[in-house]
């Protein structure tokens, strides 16, 4: 285990450490990645502990039940990970895989504004989340210069989602106003 000091903005949360599995310090873990499993894809983890990221080296992780579990370097009986309990896990930016050039990680498209065709604006992508199937919902919350104060929550589909542009931070769909 070692301490990384970081900016907010270098660091993905993966998931999170939920709470102690057996007594030989394995976690469970709940996972934010698409297939969840992908979070073992990482070799070592960032542990938030007290608002400064820790990086652990991952001995081992598997699938158990409909859950993850790991076991941590440096964290080997219940007790250390029951302490662990409720912290995120992350990894640097730098170390996500390259996406194509029409794809998008869910944390680059929270905060962004969203307009409709007319150039209305909708409000403010607040989160993502998967609907099931393989269908994610934009959540646009109102903003200021937004139509009005509504919740919007709007399919992430290309039928819908005409354009993404990080850069001007800005996401355009054909999606009715009064839906």
């Amino acid at each position: 285990m070692s301490t990384q000091h970081a900016a907010e903005q270098d660091i993905t949360v993966l998931g999170k450490v939920t709470t102690a599995f057996g007594v030989k310090g394995w976690v469970k873990v709940y996972s934010y990645t698409d297939p969840m499993t992908s979070i073992f894809d990482y070799p070592s983890w960032l542990l938030n502990i007290d608002g400064q990221w820790r990086s652990y080296k991952v001995r081992d992780g598997k699938p158990q039940g409909k859950g993850l579990v790991a076991a941590l370097e440096g964290v080997n009986d219940r007790d250390a990970a029951v302490a662990l309990s409720q912290i995120e896990i992350a990894v640097p930016t730098s170390e996500l895989p390259e996406l194509d050039e029409d794809e998008h990680y869910w944390f680059q498209l929270q905060g962004l504004k969203v307009f409709h065709t007319d150039g209305q604006l909708l409000g403010q992508v607040k989160e993502l989340f998967d609907s099931g199937g393989g269908n994610q919902v934009m959540v646009i919350s109102s903003c200021a210069g937004s139509i009005d104060s509504r919740q919007r929550m709007v399919p992430f589909v290309g039928a819908i989602v005409l354009s993404v542009d990080l850069d001007e931070g800005q996401i355009q769909v054909d999606w009715e106003p009064d839906f």
